[in-house]
């Protein structure tokens, strides 16, 4: 499966029929798997050999997705979350714990920015946070000895900007830290970050790769290639016994999937933040036509973003596709099939008329939703980031009069017809 094409891979990957066997992926519906013997399941706990035992831990469903999800990314291997917050959650508790620190672009999700700025130090793990323009020596002040790890986001949501994915690897590499890339946006028909250096992958499922609002899921894909046993002291959890596995090397035992295992083997163990197998099964479906969504809806917001940018009812737009754009040359370096279908824009009257613009749309749909088949759109300031100070709302790139445009599949000129119609209305 591995010579061919994305757009295959998407239809057959993780999940392969044998003879008599469903074509589409089962849904292995229970919590137990039944032994024979005690000892086939004692090997299982012990992790001596691969299985299922109980499903908070993992479940065959769950995993053929997750490992459709790493062949699209080109990782060795995935883990299916409950969300995409958990899997941000996981990528760094599977290497980070208390005392230590990871570095963060501040232009990120405001969930994530959240979990990062607010439960994270709950935990003692602090999170320092970097501008996506800061210099080298200003990255370089930030490292110490306790910085386990490197995140940002390819687009980052809502502020749209494009992360230099190959610039922060080799910050990453050069204090030998891996970077973490949520590749939420882009997905890996536009963008493939470990491709570009990139050691982990995130990913709220949730959103394009279901694509049509029904499930909530996460997804994490190890690349593969980091020697975490370059660096022994700086990832124990890793490289020294697991007296929990009785002693055993999660690099020692596993090798290149010793990432994923331990945050099978230690943190869903604890945690326990499954999806659903429904849920899993209803990613599948979505992934199944994502390469061709992903092409209608940048197809459809490169239109939208053109007609807005020259639009006199509008007082700035942010959109990576358009030329101009501040990160127009990292959008054709990492993404030159388009970057993704949501766009940012401000409505001339600011706040008020913003308010009023929502108001009077009649396709798109209010909705804490982004990255879906439907047009939405979404105040981030008042929504998903009003929880953030009006200084962390311009670290993180969010204006007051922000407006998300989440651009669906349904005819372009349907879209523009209804947002021609409400900019009219929050002018009045």
């Amino acid at each position: 499966m591995s010579d061919y094409k994305i757009e295959t891979k998407c239809l057959h990957t993780g999940w392969r029929p044998g003879n008599g066997e469903p074509r589409q992926l089962p849904i292995i519906q229970s919590t137990t798997f039944k032994f024979d013997t005690s000892e086939e399941m004692a090997a299982l706990f012990d992790l001596a050999e691969p299985g299922y035992f109980y499903t908070r831990l993992a479940n065959p469903t769950s995993d053929a997705v997750a490992a459709k999800i790493a062949a699209l990314e080109g990782g060795v291997g995935g883990v299916m979350t409950s969300s995409g917050q958990a899997a941000s959650l996981f990528s760094v508790l599977n290497i980070a714990s208390a005392g230590d620190n990871i570095i963060s672009l501040s232009s990120i999700y405001g969930g994530t920015y959240n979990l990062f700025a607010v439960t994270l130090p709950k935990m003692g793990i602090e999170v320092r946070f970097v501008d996506p323009d800061a210099s080298d020596e200003e990255l370089d002040a930030v490292v110490d000895e306790r910085t386990k790890a490197v995140f940002g986001e390819t687009i980052a949501n809502p502020a749209l900007r494009i992360f230099d994915i190959e610039r922060f690897a080799d910050f990453a590499h050069r204090h030998g830290v891996p970077l973490i890339v949520d590749n939420t946006f882009a997905t890996p028909i536009n963008c493939r970050p470990l491709e570009w250096g990139a050691d982990i992958i995130v990913h709220s499922t949730t959103k394009y790769m279901d694509g049509h609002g029904a499930t909530v899921g996460g997804c994490v894909v190890d690349g593969g290639k980091f020697d975490w046993t370059k660096y022994p002291d700086r990832y124990p959890g890793l490289t020294t016994p697991d007296e929990s596995y009785h002693g055993l090397v999660f690099c020692e035992a596993f090798g290149a999937a010793a990432y994923n295992v331990k945050m099978v083997a230690t943190l869903m163990r604890d945690i326990g933040a499954t999806p659903a197998q429904m849920n899993a099964f209803l990613v599948n479906l979505g992934l199944e036509t994502l390469h061709l969504r992903m092409e209608r809806h940048v197809s459809n917001a490169n239109n939208i973003a053109r007609r807005l940018a020259e639009d006199e009812r509008i007082s700035w737009i942010t959109y990576p596709d358009l030329p101009g754009n501040q990160d127009h040359v990292l959008q054709q370096k990492y993404l030159p099939k388009g970057s993704c279908g949501v766009i940012s824009f401000g409505v001339k009257g600011g706040r008020a008329a913003a308010m009023r613009f929502m108001a009077a749309l009649r396709l798109a749909m209010i909705a804490t939703h982004v990255a879906d088949a439907r047009t939405c759109v979404l105040h981030p300031a008042s929504s998903t980031h009003r929880q953030l100070s009006d200084e962390q709302l311009i670290e993180a790139g969010v204006r007051p009069d922000l407006i998300r445009l989440s651009v669906g599949i349904e005819n372009w000129e349907d879209i523009w017809r209804d947002l021609d119609q409400a900019l009219a209305a929050a002018q009045g």
